[in-house]
């Protein structure tokens, strides 16, 4: 008679060390936020008011810590999702996640570095898109059925225009860090259905003023 041989289940970390854990992740998502992946596992255990030995410990290189951080920024975007889809309102309700979305790009440096320093970045963004789009098609089929968004829009696109919103953001992030929200609620308006009124543009665009000193910025940081 064959036994069949089992793999031991995982151990679960003790509460001390688990808790080490999750400060040592949220302080390299701070961290990777306001100064990218210029950051070492060093200045992490200093954010994370630990000994360098215990970041050692957990994450043998940076490179496993970005891929800890990024699987738990994906986990999150999807219990977005989940809650864009139960929200009794389905045009607020993807206005929530829309603009969840482009918050959480806009202000984070470090989320674009990120994806381009995993090794395996294709193999993740294709297990992130099996992640999320179930749920972002019903969210999308459900505004669609309330009649409060174009008919012609599609998930697709929801990802899209994300990556516009970053886009401006990224520019205008060292001078404006918070005229992303404008170009955000632009994207809202354009896709909204006839029966959802029109939201305020707020803030202001860039000034003249402030457009010449993100090109200034943008010049300098390329040259460096």
């Amino acid at each position: 008679m064959n036994q069949v041989t089992t793999a031991p289940a995982p151990r679960r970390l003790r509460a001390d060390a688990a808790r080490n854990q999750q400060r040592i992740i949220a302080a390299a998502r701070e961290l990777f936020a306001d100064r990218g992946l210029e950051v070492t596992l060093d200045d992490v255990a200093e954010r994370a008011g630990v000994g360098v030995g215990t970041v050692y410990r957990r994450f043998a290189n940076k490179q496993e810590l970005i891929s800890e951080v990024f699987d738990q920024m994906v986990t999150e975007l999807a219990g977005a999702v989940d809650v864009a889809l139960h929200h009794p309102d389905p045009w607020l309700g993807l206005v929530d996640l829309f603009e969840y979305s482009c918050r959480h790009i806009a202000t984070n440096r470090g989320f674009g570095e990120v994806v381009l320093e995993l090794h395996d970045s294709m193999d993740r963004f294709a297990a992130m898109k099996d992640t999320i789009r179930p749920g972002m098609q019903a969210v999308i089929t459900r505004a669609h059925a309330a009649g409060v968004l174009q008919p012609d829009i599609e998930a697709g696109d929801f990802f899209a225009m994300v990556n516009m919103v970053d886009a401006v953001a990224c520019f205008a992030r060292p001078i404006n860090p918070d005229v992303w929200h404008r170009y955000s609620t632009l994207m809202l308006n354009a896709i909204r259905g006839e029966s959802v009124a029109r939201m305020d543009l707020t803030p202001g665009p860039l000034t003249d003023e402030e457009v010449d000193r993100a090109k200034e910025v943008a010049c300098g940081a390329r040259k460096r």
